[in-house]
């Protein structure tokens, strides 16, 4: 009997999904939906609950552990905590998690930790009203930081803050770090990905020097934290703080890459820096069966490329953030 596990050409074995479910957001972040962004797609193209949970009962039975609510802002996705309820059903399924820009946290927190949600990230770039409402393109720090206390206060421990280090924010790196040491959040630092022309001019800041400057004031060590995804993270030996940092341009994770990217509209994204693709609404809407969709999947698991190009060819990839899921 052949090995039921998603293992690609390159011996990674595949087993967290990241699930955009809508590309929708509240936000205009200069890094992932320009203001005037029309190129939504149309709500009929969004996989519906039905059909999300029997193509991700597929990818269970084929070994897929994680899975990671993205958008867009997927808490603008109606019934949200209903569908993290029947992924948290699946057999297989042991970890189900959201990314989330909070702004509507605070009306969801509690839900969402009672239908299996089992980890919150947050995004936060900045702690100045100002500079959030610049970056996030909305004037939403109050909103983002009511949503914060929600999920604390609903019982998610520990809570990750993911912050893009731009030359717009890397100033307030040490404030952030305060922040989080105060607060108990786990802070993961992120590189710029050049993923279209707004990201680019934004500006790429390296974090192995500040990666560095943290490890020696803070005396920090090498740790580990559930999550599956590709941060390394350093933390202070007495456990009052842990930073993590996503590394895609300075120190690339491709060769453990574990995961994959599912839009809203069925399209299974293989490597956020390259086009391979695998389209399974027209699969899901037009009878196929369950065989044929679990030989659809590992056909797309034989496309996954070996590594991303954004540092050979960082205009390479046209689309936007929210078209693919974080």
């Amino acid at each position: 009997m052949s090995d039921p596990a998603l293992i690609d050409r390159f011996g990674r074995r595949i087993e967290y999904l990241r699930l955009s479910v809508t590309d929708r957001c509240d936000l205009r972040c200069v890094y992932c939906i320009p203001e005037g962004f029309k190129g939504f797609e149309e709500p009929e193209h969004w996989l519906t609950f039905d059909e999300l949970e029997r193509l991700l009962g597929l990818f269970a039975s084929l070994g897929l552990r994680r899975v990671r609510f993205t958008g867009g802002e997927p808490l603008l996705r109606r019934n949200v905590s209903d569908l993290a309820r029947r992924v948290a059903a699946i057999p297989g399924i042991d970890d189900l998690s959201i990314s989330t820009n909070a702004t509507q946290l605070a009306q969801h927190a509690e839900a969402l930790k009672a239908a299996g949600v089992t980890r919150l990230n947050v995004s936060l770039d900045s702690l100045r009203g100002d500079r959030v409402a610049r970056i996030n393109g909305r004037p939403v720090l109050g909103q983002v930081l009511d949503g914060l206390a929600a999920g604390r206060a609903a019982g998610f421990a520990p809570i990750k803050l993911n912050m893009v280090a731009m030359r717009e924010n890397v100033d307030e790196i040490d404030a952030m770090v305060a922040y989080c040491i105060e607060q108990g959040f786990v802070l993961r630092l992120i590189e710029l990905m050049p993923m279209g022309d707004t990201a680019r001019r934004m500006g790429y800041v390296d974090l192995q020097p500040i990666k560095e400057q943290l490890r020696r004031r803070f005396g920090l060590v090498d740790a580990l934290l559930p999550g599956g995804g590709p941060a390394r993270y350093l933390a202070s030996r007495d456990g009052r703080f842990t930073v993590g940092f996503i590394t895609p341009i300075s120190q690339h994770f491709c060769d453990t890459c574990n995961r994959v990217r599912l839009t809203v509209d069925g399209t299974l994204h293989l490597c956020l820096g390259q086009e391979e693709r695998m389209e399974f609404r027209p699969l899901l809407r037009g009878g196929a069966s369950d065989a044929e969709i679990v030989a659809a999947i590992r056909h797309a698991i034989d496309l996954k490329p070996e590594r991303h190009e954004f540092r050979e060819e960082p205009e390479k990839v046209v689309r936007f953030m929210n078209m693919t899921g974080g």
